[in-house]
């Protein structure tokens, strides 16, 4: 009994000892500068990432079904809010596990930025120009989630606004990766900004023997009854312009549902087709006549058509 007791109290000794062996293998410190790290910081380091990145989440899901139950705050403020705080999460979370994993102190973080800084001046520029921009859209939100925006030739809905892009869904269902700071710098059509009401200008050009009247009294008529055309403004026609073969006029409606401006353009333009027709209003095509001088006579009838040929005929 006694030699098994032994026997359990060696073993146990050893035991202890390869711990001991690990453990300081784990803990043993290397220094490179001002960093210190060791095996053991770095993995109390990882786990602070995780569970930073996890606290994000958590804490960003959770302010979001908070506020969603009140409808009074917009969803785009919600928006920037959860990201917001997703972003300052991560960023304490961060600073923490760099703290742990390295033991570095506030001013060798600063170092750390400065050679970011350099890195960025030779090349990295872009991808900081959209991190500022990213910021910029949040915090003065001139484009929110869910606005219609149309930005050079592409029209669609702000699908969500992260840190370095912006997604845009069109009407075709196809997501358009944006960079942020395309949308700062450059010339962008908010169709949801502000007023909700827009006004749509559809023009219009017809033969310069039309009756003037007509035209105007048939381009109001083609504006009524059609789905999200408001009757209050009243739609109007502008005459434009004598031009070098038309009538150039514009007509002018408003809507609540700017969002929805190609599909109105489309439904008023199928009613002016038609009511074109029934009064017998005519859409000129550009033409051109050429007069040739000092052509021989022997190859003029060539330019003439069939008919002006017989017609020749019989006067000979």
């Amino acid at each position: 009994m006694n030699v098994q007791f032994a026997y359990i109290l060696l073993v146990l000794q050893d035991s202890s000892g390869v711990i001991a062996r690990i453990w300081s293998y784990l803990t043993q410190q290397f220094t490179f500068g001002r960093i210190t790290v060791s095996v053991s910081s770095l993995f109390v380091g990882v786990l602070v990432v995780v569970v930073t990145l996890l606290a994000a989440r958590w804490s960003s899901a959770l302010i979001d079904r908070r506020m969603a139950n009140r409808r009074h705050i917009d969803p785009g403020l919600r928006y920037t809010i959860c990201r917001l705080v997703k972003y300052v999460v991560i960023t304490v979370g961060v600073l923490v596990a760099l703290k742990q994993a390295f033991a570095i102190d506030l001013t060798s973080i600063a170092v750390i930025f400065t050679a970011l800084s350099v890195g960025i001046g030779f090349g990295l520029q872009y991808i900081a120009s959209d991190i500022a921009s990213g910021f910029i859209l949040l915090f003065e939100r001139p484009i929110r989630i869910g606005d219609r925006i149309t930005i050079g030739e592409d029209e669609g809905d702000v699908q969500s606004i992260n840190l370095r892009t912006t997604i845009v869904t069109t009407n075709d269902r196809i997501a358009i990766i944006v960079p942020n700071s395309k949308l700062v710098s450059q010339r962008v059509v908010n169709w949801s900004y502000g007023d909700p009401r827009a006004r749509i200008s559809i023009p219009i050009g017809v033969a310069d023997d039309s009756d003037i009247q007509l035209v105007t009294d048939t381009l109001i008529e083609a504006a009524q009854n059609v789905a999200n055309v408001l009757a209050d403004p009243r739609p109007s026609v502008q005459f434009l312009k004598f031009g070098d073969y038309s009538l150039d006029f514009r007509l002018l409606v408003w809507t609540n549902q700017p969002r929805r401006h190609v599909q109105i353009r489309s439904d008023i333009n199928y009613r002016i087709a038609e009511l074109f027709r029934e009064r017998l209003i005519r859409i000129p095509y550009p033409t051109q006549e050429f007069l040739l001088k000092g052509m021989p006579r022997n190859l003029e009838p060539s330019l003439l058509n069939d008919n002006d040929l017989s017609a020749a005929d019989k006067r000979g």
